[in-house]
């Protein structure tokens, strides 16, 4: 099998589950309780927390342990709300940000939320005069995603976070996808929470953070017992969260050698690509994106087809977001850059990965390759 669907889950890596499985099976205590198995689970916790911290540039008490990234950026949302319930609301988010930062907003405009969705341009960035624009006085919150999970493209944060900084609004960044795979300094950058998931960057799924500023208060995601600062009640997930602080810094150890791989296996497949269909379209190709992938539209070919065809040769690649596939929809990503739904649902994503080889990047240009002309010759 070829995996190259990094986008959606990766595998978890060696070092991380090597350190998880004594929390499994042998190191199994209760974080909190008070003899040597549990001190053991709470020792490891810590260090996973200070891991994380010295990843993103932050301290350790500005990092909870979630679920994930969706938990994380509801939490958010729901705290934002909540805080400021006997009062207008103004949220700033994108067009292009994952469903559960879309859905949340959609949930929240229900209860009286006024929210602005910017548009993206023809690559999937965001305009900081957009954001600069779109602030109204009852602004509260802006939401801009680090970087796009279908065709890669980093936003602007640096710009976006100087900016509100400056006026005093609260700015959240998804960086699920780009936690472990690029350069982030939370202080640097001036944002305020951030919310990341171990399963994109060879950790083990079920487990995530949310980095909260130091000064700034949430409410309480699930009431009961005293973990994760009172915060997040409930037995924590410590095997989950040794792999998440194992992988983290594992990946920000290996940063720069892996954005050099990965950028190195998608200027392989964009060049093969080109040569054998030459019609294909690069999505967001103009601008600065996540070093390992890359979104095509296949000219009059269904990529669902494409997918299916290459799933049958033991390749994965995906239509669009995990969170969106089995539905017959176009992604809204691609149609926020402008492209048709049929271009939309003519696309693919390859997104590679740490364990990814040049190999594999040609066999996948090979079954691009003949599952187009296969389709085409049968229309």
């Amino acid at each position: 099998m070829i995996y190259a669907d990094n986008a959606a889950t990766t595998r978890i890596s060696d070092l991380a589950f090597e350190n998880m499985l004594p929390f499994l099976r042998d190191q199994y205590g209760n974080a909190s309780s008070q003899y040597s198995l549990g001190t053991k689970a709470k020792r490891a916790i810590v260090r996973s927390r200070r891991q994380v911290a010295v990843a993103i540039g932050a301290e350790p008490s500005e990092i909870t342990f979630t679920s994930g990234g969706s938990e994380a950026n509801s939490w958010v949302f729901r705290s934002i709300a909540e805080a400021y319930c006997s009062e207008a609301v103004h949220i700033i988010t994108s067009s292009i940000e994952h469903h559960s930062v879309l859905n949340a907003c959609h949930a929240l405009e229900q209860c009286g939320v006024e929210v602005t969705y910017l548009p993206v341009d023809s690559n999937g960035c965001i305009s900081v005069n957009d954001v600069k624009s779109a602030i109204k006085p009852t602004t509260k919150l802006v939401s801009i995603m680090f970087a796009n999970n279908e065709v890669g493209t980093i936003q602007p944060i640096e710009e976006i976070g100087k900016l509100l900084n400056e006026r005093g609004i609260l700015f959240h960044t998804d960086a699920v996808q780009a936690a472990g795979h690029i350069p982030i300094d939370v202080h640097d950058l001036q944002i305020d929470f951030l919310s990341a998931s171990a399963h994109k960057f060879n950790g083990a799924k079920g487990t995530g953070i949310l980095y909260k500023r130091s000064g700034l208060k949430l409410p309480p995601l699930v009431f009961g017992g005293e973990q994760e600062q009172g915060l997040r009640a409930g037995t924590e997930n410590v095997a989950g969260i040794v792999a998440l602080g194992c992988a983290l810094e594992e990946s920000v150890a290996d940063i720069t050698e892996m954005r050099e791989k990965l950028s190195d296996l998608v200027k392989i497949t964009i060049k093969r690509l080109k040569e054998v269909i030459p019609e294909i379209c690069i999505n967001g190709e103009g601008a600065m994106r996540l070093p390992g992938i890359v979104n095509i539209t296949v000219p009059y070919v269904s990529g669902e087809a494409v997918m299916h065809l290459l799933d049958m040769k033991g390749i994965c690649v995906s239509t669009s977001s995990a969170c969106n596939s089995g539905k017959d929809t176009p992604s809204h990503v691609l149609l926020a850059l402008g492209l048709t739904e049929q271009q939309a649902k003519s696309s693919i994503r390859i997104s590679y990965g740490r364990y990814n080889t040049a190999e594999e990047a040609e066999k996948i240009v090979a079954a691009v390759s003949s599952a187009y002309s296969k389709i085409v010759a049968n229309r």
